[in-house]
């Protein structure tokens, strides 16, 4: 496998090099950086819903058990 990584590599550099060389190349690295620098929103934005998605998860479980809790129904 060794005598692999250096032919691999000239390719994967040559393959990069020809990507950047040309003009759809460069507006395609433009959009992934783009949305690279788009995604720590994104992910507070997806990390908020989560949240609450979690709260309305143990409010649901919280009534579940107090529902199935005999001493709970003594209580009330």
């Amino acid at each position: 496998m060794r005598r692999w990584y250096w032919p691999v590599t000239v390719i994967g550099l040559g393959s990069v090099s020809a990507l950047l060389l040309t003009g759809r190349g460069r507006s395609v690295l433009r959009r992934i950086l783009q949305r690279f620098w788009e995604a720590p929103d994104r992910l507070l934005d997806w990390n908020g819903s989560l949240d609450s998605e979690l709260d309305r998860i143990q409010t649901a479980l919280d009534r579940i058990a107090d529902s199935l809790d005999p001493h709970a129904q003594m209580e009330h």
